[in-house]
């Protein structure tokens, strides 16, 4: 089965989702908007995605958006192990998940990041609020993180809704020079996650445009 991920290389929403594609297995062929272009405002991206954002994934006959829900929909679909199996391990992944996903991206959006510098007569810089929110979610994180239901990965030993947020978060963590070193935890499941091909293929640096 194929797919079609409308994607931004450095989107960390897209990002999740070629960790997910590449960890199942499933071949798609991707197609880049570009957000520095405003394309994901044009016609064409809006009548896929009205919300005017990426991804939006192509599968099964369907057009998907948003990527936490499409992650569970791979999950649920393909048996992926997205999700432990009891409702206790499942609500534990989705807090982990949504810590980054709901709490530590939306205010770190570069649009809302631009907007805040833009109208702070100075007082703001891009990497200035990066530093105010990226830790104080990564230290929630971390505290989490202490749990017997920790093992490998986030949750257990297999890789996990919460790990497929955390990647790309933590790729944003570096492209603004935050320091991971408080977050050993974090930094040891990192470690396992990025030894995953699947993983490593999906890094922004191997899908930049070519210039």
């Amino acid at each position: 089965m194929s797919a079609t991920l409308y994607d931004y290389w450095r989107s960390s929403a897209a990002y999740r989702l070629r960790i997910a594609l590449g960890l199942i297995g499933i071949p798609y062929r991707a197609v880049p908007v570009d957000l520095l272009k405003g394309e994901h405002r044009g016609a064409a991206n809006l009548a896929r995605h009205p919300q005017g954002l990426v991804p939006t994934l192509e599968i099964d006959g369907l057009t998907l958006t948003q990527s936490l829900p499409i992650l569970e929909y791979l999950d649920e679909t393909r048996a992926a192990g997205f999700l432990p199996a009891d409702p206790a391990g499942r609500q534990r992944v989705r807090a982990l998940a949504c810590v980054i996903a709901m709490e530590i991206h939306p205010v770190c959006n570069l649009s809302v990041a631009r907007h805040a510098a833009e109208h702070s007569g100075g007082g703001i810089t891009m990497q200035g609020w990066m530093h105010a929110f990226i830790p104080r979610g990564l230290a929630a994180f971390e505290t989490m993180l202490e749990s017997p239901a920790t093992g490998r990965f986030c949750h257990g030993d297999g890789v996990t809704l919460a790990d497929i947020c955390l990647v790309p978060q933590l790729y944003n963590a570096r492209r603004w020079e935050v320091d991971l070193a408080p977050y050993p935890r974090i930094g040891r499941i990192a470690a396992e996650l990025d030894a995953i091909t699947a993983v490593r293929a999906a890094h922004p640096d191997n899908h930049k445009p070519e210039d």
